[in-house]
């Protein structure tokens, strides 16, 4: 008797086709899908640098320093330099705001074509490359709804204006989540095929999990109100997962469930992380499948942006567990 062969899955539905099938991406009024598309492709090389990245010494600080004072890795101003060159390369983007760069790069206006601003923070984590730990890169995709004379400001619009948004982590595997306003969906780069395919569809994330992450080294910075949900978190059995990696954390919370938590502190009591490259793309996911994304004290998607490189404080994740951690603020 012929044993039973195992089933295989064969996923051949590569982002592009799947991305055809979804009705409004492709207009007169700008190709979304083919914007998505080129993230994507520029993700696939950054892949390959971030695998090969101590064979081709690539490691390690560049030398110089970004907008915000931050020292940068050579992978930073490489993977920086492959979104730039990718998306500067479609007629229908008009502006290209990058966590790295001081000024927001202006292509072309709204009557030129320029229907698109992305916004992008090009290596998450990076200073984790050296000891392998997954790191990623978060976009955000914005309608161009400026005058002409004012493309340069098009940037600064609320996260819930965005049309998509999502981020690659580049780990074990390459994923890519994605939303583009109804559902979140994953991609995984197919070595085999050099393309992303897709794996899930609809993702939601759990509505309670007892695990918390955060950096409690900086405990003694945090509000009362954080310190006392660490407290009930202590005493409730909850477990602590931090990575250190944002990409990694978000997407660990998105799959198992759970809240991610970066507060203010009393060095940073506006908060850390930035806004629009980061805070309102991964808030724009964890919304779409389900969760909730905080300020601490509105919701991340309303925050109307003021500057470029506008940081905020993020508490995002499982909606019972971030509404567990808004009645500790309230309280405290």
């Amino acid at each position: 008797m012929t044993a039973a062969r195992p089933a295989v899955r064969e996923n051949l539905t590569t982002l592009q086709d799947h991305l055809a099938g979804k009705p409004g991406l492709r207009s007169g009024r700008g190709d979304l899908a083919g914007v998505i598309t080129s993230v994507a492709l520029a993700a696939k090389s950054i892949a390959g640098k971030v695998r090969r990245a101590r064979v081709d010494d690539v490691l390690g600080k560049a030398g110089n320093r970004n907008v915000q004072g931050e020292e940068q890795e050579k992978l930073d101003v490489l993977s920086n330099q492959l979104l730039i060159h990718c998306l500067s390369q479609r007629s229908d983007v008009a502006l290209i705001g990058s966590e790295e760069e001081e000024e927001p790069l202006v292509l072309r206006s709204r009557s030129d074509g320029g229907e698109f601003c992305v916004l992008f923070d090009p290596l998450d984590g990076s200073s984790n490359i050296d000891v392998a730990v997954g790191v990623g890169t978060i976009f955000g995709v914005l309608r161009n709804r400026t005058a002409d004379e004012h493309t340069a400001s098009a940037a600064l619009q609320a996260g819930a204006a965005q049309v998509a948004a999502g981020y690659i982590l580049y780990g074990s595997s390459v994923l890519l989540v994605l939303s583009c306003g109804s559902g979140v969906d994953m991609y995984v780069l197919d070595p085999s095929l050099g393309d992303f395919v897709l794996v899930e569809t609809g993702l939601r994330i759990p509505d309670a999990k007892k695990i918390y992450s955060v950096n409690e080294a900086y405990r003694n910075g945090f509000s009362k109100g954080y310190n006392e949900y660490l407290e009930f978190a202590h005493a409730g059995g909850y477990a602590a997962r931090y990575v250190g990696s944002m990409v990694a954390d978000v997407h660990r919370t998105l799959i198992k469930g759970g809240v991610f938590l970066y507060p203010p502190t009393q060095k940073d009591p506006k908060g850390k992380l930035r806004l629009l490259y980061e805070a309102s793309p991964i808030g724009f996911v964890i919304e779409q499948a389900g969760g909730l994304a905080s300020t601490g004290s509105g919701r991340i998607l309303e925050v109307e942006p003021r500057a470029l490189h506008q940081r905020t404080p993020v508490l995002i994740g499982s909606r019972n567990e971030v509404e567990q951690v808004l009645r500790h603020l309230e309280a405290g």
